[in-house]
Order: C-alpha cells, then structure tokens, then sequence
C-alpha cells in the first residue's frame, strides 16, 4: 500500500520559509509603498506615518514585517531611528527575487499625494537647517571647527581635485561654499565657478571672503536650482549651465535628502564630469545637531556609493582619515557616466 504524501511546515531556517516570508512581506500595498519611498532616502517613523497617513503604530508593523524578510535595514541617528532600503548582498540566497521587488516598486509611478506630502517632510528638514544657518551664520565657522575645520580636510581636497582627470576646465560648481575657503583653488583651476546655497547669510560670507575672484558666481537656491538656472547659449537660446566638475566639502549632512542632491548634482555635470564629495561618516555624536545644525549624523560609504550610482556616478578614489575627536571624514570621488 503506498504511502500518502503529507505537507511539511518548512522550517524557519529553509529557503522556501525565506521566500514565503519575503513573498508575503510584499504582498501588501502600502508596504511596497513605503519600498519605493525608502528607494532614495531614510525616513523615521513618524515621517512614514505622516507620509502614509496612518498611525504610528500601524506603520512601525509594516516595518516589522519588511524587516523580517530582509528587505529595509535601520540606523540610529542620535535618539531616533531612520528605516532605509536594505543592501542586498550578492550571496543572498533571494537577491534575485529582492532586487527584482525593488525594481519593479521604482519602475511604477508614485501617487501625486504621497510624492506632495514626501516634499512636505522635507521642506520641514530643510526649515531646520535653514533657520539653523539664518541664525548662526555669523559664528558657524567656530562651531564647524569643534567638528573639522577646513583646514583639516581642505588640502586634501585640493590634491584630489588636481589629480582628478577632466575633459575640460571650464565650468566648475560648489555647493554650500560655507566661508568661502575652496572658492580660491576652485577659481585657479576652472575658467569659472558657481558658489551655490541656499542661505542668504552663509552667500553673503562667502562672497564677502572672496571679493578679490573675479570669476565666480554666486547663486542662492538649493541643488533643484540648477535644472531652472538658465543661461544664455551661444546661439542666444536659454540652457540649463552644465559643469565640469561639482564639490560638496561637508553639507550633504545639513540637506534633507543627499539622494536627491546627489541626483540633481549628476543631472547637471558634463558627460565625463567629475563630484568630489567631502562627508564624516556615521557617528553617534549627536550634540552636532544642535551646535552645528547638522540633519545626519554622518553617512556609511556605501550609502554615498549607492546613491551616487542610482544618480548614473561611478566611483574613483576615496579617503578616509580620523580625527582626534572621534570623527572620521570620508573624501570621496564619483565621475559621470
């Protein structure tokens, strides 16, 4: 007599309960929601139940869930927690099956309502930052040197852009120029330089500091300024200005989204063009919030990286050094495809 086949309950440890787990952590609306949102930038709680609309606690379920099965990962930015999108490793037994769910999130398009109340949340991130700077410009410098003063990274810098390989030196652009100080090595080596920020006051510095160049333009707006700056071409049509290369020396962590100002700086760079990216990694000091308006605490490498690649950069050369006060600053260089 033959012996009836019964079902077994996988086990928690087996492929298929992985793959279920997965399966089902997808298997939901709003959760594939909150993945295409997680695509480019971390979110708190409660900036996820603000985005969606639901209660804190219905929101921090969903994230159980895509926890559990692996597909968002968390870092702790002084006493809050920020969901990301996970890093899938390449020896994941589902990296096919997780990268393949992501693909498909990005590839549908966001509801006008969720994209409204995403730029919401970082208006009021960058409100922070900007009444941060609006009221502290004047004694910023002090209270940036008690992280890393200029002087700790700025001849580094230098070297690296100097043996950066160009197509051309025409166009450069810096991106919250702060006092001022790279405007100079900036304007020896490119025709012309843009000073782009969006305080008024910190413009007002660096201008101030450098009067004697006299081929520099300074510009108040954020990095979404650059698609709507327009110039006049040589055949007289208005034109998006395009640059050779792009610098950011310690502000992606006062923006409320590096992602998207590493995509709008990408947009904006000549095929070929080069970003020099100039950051503290992740750290746990959070008194940098309130002394130097910090939004980050610091990025992971690879959270550059993998933005920068969304963004169609590849990576160059990278440097990491310590301080002596327990940060660590990351220079890194990304080209344009």
């Amino acid at each position: 007599m033959q012996t009836p086949i019964t079902a077994q309950k996988a086990s928690d440890h087996s492929p298929l309960h992985g793959l279920t787990t997965l399966l089902k952590a997808a298997g939901d609306e709003l959760r594939l929601g909150v993945l295409q949102v997680l695509a480019h930038d971390s979110y708190g709680v409660l900036e996820l139940a603000q985005a969606f609309g639901v209660k804190q606690s219905g929101i921090s379920h969903h994230l159980k869930v895509l926890a559990n099965a692996g597909l968002v990962s968390t870092r702790r930015e002084g006493n809050s927690i920020f969901y990301r999108r996970a890093h899938v490793p390449t020896n994941d037994a589902l990296a096919i099956t997780k990268n393949a769910i992501f693909t498909q999130a990005d590839s549908l398009a966001m509801p006008a309502q969720l994209q409204a109340a995403l730029a919401t949340i970082w208006q009021a991130r960058s409100q922070t930052s900007h009444q941060f700077f609006l009221e502290n410009a004047n004694k910023f410098k002090a209270q940036q040197d008690l992280i890393a003063s200029y002087d700790v990274y700025g001849q580094q810098v230098v070297e690296l852009l100097k043996l950066t390989p160009l197509k051309h030196c025409n166009n450069a652009l810096e991106i919250g120029p702060g006092e001022g100080e790279f405007l100079t090595p900036l304007s020896q080596h490119f025709k012309r330089v843009v000073a782009l920020d969006n305080s008024p006051q910190m413009l007002a510095n660096a201008q101030r500091n450098a009067c004697a160049l006299h081929n520099i333009k300074f510009i108040l707006g954020d990095t979404q300024k650059l698609s709507t700056n327009l110039s006049p071409s040589s055949s007289g049509t208005p034109t998006a200005e395009t640059f050779d290369c792009a610098i950011l020396n310690m502000v992606l962590h006062h923006t409320p989204s590096p992602a998207q100002v590493l995509a709008d700086v990408s947009q904006a760079l000549n095929p070929k063009g080069a970003l020099i990216i100039t950051e503290l990694c992740s750290h746990p000091q959070s008194w940098a919030r309130d002394a130097c308006g910090d939004v980050w605490l610091g990025f992971e490498p690879t959270d550059l990286s993998r933005w920068a690649q969304a963004a169609g950069l590849s990576p160059g050369q990278s440097t990491y050094f310590a301080l002596r006060n327990g940060f660590q600053i990351q220079i890194q260089q990304f080209f344009k495809l």
